[in-house]
């Protein structure tokens, strides 16, 4: 069945993004929501691609016009959200939503769509993995990676809340979880 959402949240680190590319080219039914952010592009990130990339001004603008079905301030003017076009977009395709948003963004989106939506919280194996892996990823200052823990912190809070939760330790065994999960919700 067409025009199922299925939302991924985790801390930032957990590794949804690595698990969203891999099933993307599992499901041809399955398409990336891009969503919109007001921070730089990292390493090689296309415009339109990866993320809509908006100035803190323009995306509260956008805010103002009502554009987002949910958006988050996660830190002062970084701004991340899904705008509704987005999600007009894909449906209009006829193809099942993919989302890699934030922990509350994921909550709203599940919130507004009940049992469309399928919500997957990916949690890494412990906070010091966490640390380990965003540290070994080289993309963010030591600041940001301290900020970033302290969030993750608070963000596994939210893990129940979520319709189930896969712990990447092995990131092959997340894959297949992952994949089995879509597969039942896509043919219930």
């Amino acid at each position: 069945m067409a025009g199922k959402l299925i939302i991924f949240s985790a801390p930032s680190g957990a590794g949804k993004s690595t698990i969203v590319h891999y099933l993307l080219k599992k499901f041809d039914n399955l398409e990336f929501s891009v969503s919109a952010t007001s921070r730089k592009p990292r390493g090689t990130e296309q415009a339109g691609t990866d993320y809509y990339f908006l100035t803190p001004d323009e995306f509260r603008k956008r805010i103002e016009n009502k554009e987002f079905i949910e958006y988050e301030e996660v830190y002062q003017d970084l701004y991340y959200g899904t705008l509704r076009s987005e999600i007009d977009r894909i449906a209009a395709k006829g193809n099942n939503i993919i989302f890699d948003v934030d922990v509350k963004g994921g909550l709203n989106i599940k919130k507004q769509f009940g049992d469309k939506a399928l919500a997957i919280f990916i949690a890494p194996p412990s906070v010091n993995e966490l640390s380990r892996r965003l540290n070994h990823r080289g993309t963010d200052s030591e600041e940001m990676i301290r900020q970033r823990v302290g969030k993750a912190k608070y963000e596994l809070s939210f893990a129940p809340q979520f319709d189930v939760t896969v712990v990447n330790d092995v990131l092959e065994t997340a894959q297949a979880e992952a994949e089995k999960l879509i597969s039942e919700f896509l043919a219930g």
